[in-house]
């Protein structure tokens, strides 16, 4: 394996426990519990996100651009949704 399939791994790696403690921080009946595992997930998600920044600024994850008429079209489709939502003037 070279530097970037291992940077990929570990990205991947990171992706999947934030995801799992994002789930026992909904499922913690305990506040000692949900604050710890909140504190690791943080520690994680930050990790992820280094990762991430080293690997696209080697050039190794990247992605295009979207068109601005295609950012708008999208924007006003989740504006609609979020307007359909019971609580729709608490979502910015």
């Amino acid at each position: 394996m070279n530097d970037r399939d291992f940077l990929n791994d570990m990205v991947t790696t990171e992706k999947y426990m934030t995801d799992a403690y994002s789930t026992a921080m909904n499922e913690a009946s305990h506040e000692d519990l949900y604050n710890e595992v909140s504190m690791v997930f943080n520690e994680t998600q930050n990790m992820q996100r280094h990762l991430f920044n080293l690997m696209f600024e080697k050039g190794w994850y990247s992605f295009e651009g979207a068109a601005t008429s295609t950012l708008n079209q999208t924007y006003q489709q989740f504006t609609g949704y979020s307007n359909q939502l019971p609580s729709s003037g608490m979502v910015q």
